[in-house]
């Protein structure tokens, strides 16, 4: 009997510490993060955020300059605006080609694609969440980079008279649209395997009986089974959009590495603000005075920060979703 209670005893603790792991590692790597990006927030303020000069200074400097009561290398300065924008910019041109794609592709094996031939298929998108994001890198410098050069960017630009942002040069490829391209493809198979699953849950007889009644399979998609997978489906897309904002090796391979500008167009040259801080981590540690450290800290907050509250806006919007169509999806 006492050997049961103190096995009992054992397990709830174990249990109990499990549960707690993830808030506890969240407030630890958050508070390290914080603590260590406090002294940049210090030096630069709000500017840090709306600034578009990256500089870390004269690192050849007898010594380093006080600003606001912290020391950074002479002309040192920090905005972090262009890898905002370039790290929004390009993970939501990943949502608008990867969202459809995605959804399409999970329907097609739910409901098309016959059972044998999705048993195959199912695993192959899985493992395409698998690949290591270095491939998919070298992947798009070979094959999206070209495409979007000679191919999909100058038809864009021929649109430039309706939509201005698509106008102006193309350039190498290597920019914005090549960075969403290869996200968007990143995302597909996270967001494709969840909604499968989703739409496995999607009663089938008011799918059969609306086949029955002569509505097209493009119709059983928007008006029976879409609003029934609302929920999961929103939070899924966000999985997905979390994905593209903090990938960082495939979109240092093809973005282009431009900094200190906002791109003015579509096909311009972009970083984002986790390819920034695996490229400039080398050079900022060699910063005498140890700011451009605190300000590549100050990105991961930020960065950490934008993932949060699309995660908090996306189980919001889930709430909301199920008070609407009263459909609980787990």
């Amino acid at each position: 009997m006492r050997r049961s209670r103190l096995w009992g005893r054992l397990f709830y603790g174990v249990t109990g510490f499990s549960a707690a792991m993830p808030l506890l590692v969240l407030l630890v790597i958050g508070g390290v993060l914080f603590y260590d990006a406090y002294p940049a927030w210090r030096f630069q303020g709000f500017s840090f955020f709306t600034g578009i000069d990256w500089n870390m200074g004269n690192m050849y400097a007898n010594g380093p300059m006080t600003q606001n009561g912290v020391q950074a290398a002479p002309g040192a300065s920090f905005g972090i605006l262009p890898f905002i924008v370039g790290t929004l910019g390009s993970s939501l041109i990943a949502l608008l080609l990867g969202v459809p794609v995605a959804v399409l592709t999970a329907f097609a094996l739910v409901y098309r694609v016959p059972s044998r031939v999705a048993a195959v298929l199912s695993p192959l998108i899985e493992l395409l969440a698998g690949i290591p994001s270095v491939v998919y890198g070298l992947w798009a410098l070979a094959v999206l980079a070209p495409f979007v050069e000679f191919q999909l960017g100058p038809w864009l630009a021929t649109l430039g008279h309706v939509v201005p942002y698509l106008a102006g040069p193309v350039g190498t490829g290597l920019g914005m649209l090549t960075s969403g391209l290869v996200l968007g493809v990143m995302i597909v198979p996270i967001i494709a395997a969840t909604t499968r699953d989703l739409l496995l849950q999607v009663p089938r007889l008011p799918m059969e009986g609306a086949l029955a009644l002569g509505m097209t399979p493009a119709e059983c998609l928007r008006f029976i089974a879409l609003p029934y997978i609302r929920r999961g489906l929103f939070g899924a897309i966000i999985l997905g959009w979390g994905r593209a904002l903090g990938e960082t090796m495939a979109v240092l391979m093809i973005s282009g590495n431009a900094d200190n500008y906002t791109p003015p167009n579509l096909y311009s040259p972009i970083s984002t603000m986790a390819s920034t801080i695996a490229t400039l981590l080398d050079s900022a540690l060699t910063d005498f005075s140890g700011m451009a450290v605190h300000a590549l800290a100050l990105i991961a907050v930020t960065l950490l920060i934008i993932t949060m509250l699309t995660n908090l806006f996306a189980r919001l919007m889930m709430q909301l979703g199920s008070r609407d169509i009263g459909v609980e999806v787990s």
